[in-house]
């Protein structure tokens, strides 16, 4: 939904069968940005949970909605300008058809989100 538009992904991998790294680069001229916020863009809550659940999706190999949030702290804003490019490190394990996840997205030093949920 949102790959392709809102980011690219440039560079993926698996170290291991439930874990996945998966850097992406902001699409900046997204028009999301000029309404959160003009002169000042920040990528949303909501979008940076929908690159998560779709990554998730991707590595899985089927589509996965979040279920259940237990755990989300958005720890600094990400102005696209400032970090073009993050890294999304996610770990999972199946659990009865669903998969709980532990996410973080980040750029060198500074998390931006930290995650642990359910998706099914």
């Amino acid at each position: 939904m949102l790959e392709g538009k809102f980011y690219t992904i440039v560079a993926q991998t698996q170290p291991d069968a439930q874990t996945v790294h998966t850097t992406i680069a902001w699409n900046a001229a997204h028009p999301v940005f000029g309404g959160h916020f003009p002169d000042q863009p920040v990528v949303p809550g909501v979008c940076m949970m929908q690159t998560i659940q779709e990554l998730l999706s991707g590595a899985v190999g089927r589509k996965l909605l979040v279920e259940k949030a237990a755990n989300m702290k958005f720890l600094n804003m990400i102005d696209p300008r400032q970090a073009p490019q993050v890294t999304v490190e996610i770990t999972y394990t199946e659990v009865e058809g669903a998969f709980r996840a532990n996410a973080v997205i980040k750029h060198e030093a500074i998390t931006f989100l930290k995650f642990q949920g359910l998706f099914r």
